[in-house]
């Protein structure tokens, strides 16, 4: 018998289909800045014994911070952080994290929450299955007063920067810093397409997992045949 979260995933791929072909390619986050970084990948303190989480290494990345709902600037929205590893190779599949606006805790990580600050705390509210057990992603900010409204956005992120502590927790207990994200100058233009899939695209090693992939997994599907892209797009 199907599952309510799949019967609400079904419902929604419904809801996001339409929203495809009415906004064209961005049926949420329609509105937001995409920047050059660099992920300064440092492991945990402690090895976990998966290998992607506890390799050292400096990647140059693409992130989008975008607003959710693309409600008017000045008011609270659920924001987003899309992080974007490009293919290593020929034949090689990106890698995409997608987290939202949510608390830190750990239950209130699991609750996304509109913000106006774009220096929150993100999390990826969907697990990924390990070897371990359930891991959780999230990206800290270090420091406030960030604008979401992509007018504000750009500009003062060129002017003082902006970093993130890459977090990740296994089976919801304490964060643990995993790397450092440090934001450039916005990458022209200042919001091309870029389509990100957390649940095709886990880092290796981690599948996509629990109710919130599978209410995801439908969504996704939907707004990649709205918008006629192949079931697998090159990055």
């Amino acid at each position: 018998m199907p599952q309510p979260v799949d019967a609400a995933g079904r419902a929604v791929a419904v809801l996001i289909a339409a929203l495809t072909r009415l906004r064209g390619a961005k049926p949420m986050h329609p509105e937001g800045v995409l920047f050059d970084a660099v992920l300064d990948r440092t492991g945990p303190p402690r090895p976990w014994g998966v290998g992607w989480i506890d390799e050292r290494s400096v990647d140059r990345v693409l992130v989008r911070l975008s607003r959710g709902a693309g409600l008017p600037e000045g008011w609270p929205d659920l924001l987003g952080l899309a992080i974007r590893f490009p293919a290593s190779g020929p034949g090689a599949r990106p890698v995409d994290l997608l987290l939202s606006s949510t608390g830190r805790g750990r239950w209130s990580r699991m609750v996304p929450v509109l913000r106006r600050d774009a220096a929150t705390v993100y999390s990826s509210i969907m697990s990924y299955g390990s070897p371990l057990g359930q891991v959780q992603f999230a990206a800290l900010p270090e420091r406030s007063g960030v604008p979401s409204a992509p007018s504000g956005l750009a500009g003062d992120v060129a002017r003082q920067g902006f970093r993130f502590t890459l977090a990740a927790s296994l089976e919801h207990g304490e964060w643990e810093p995993i790397g450092r994200l440090r934001l450039l100058a916005p990458a022209p233009p200042l919001d091309p397409e870029l389509h990100v899939d957390a649940v095709l695209d886990p880092p290796p090693g981690l599948t996509a997992d629990g109710p919130m992939a599978r209410f995801r997994r439908p969504a996704y599907a939907a707004a990649r045949r709205a918008r006629g892209a192949r079931l697998h797009a090159p990055a």
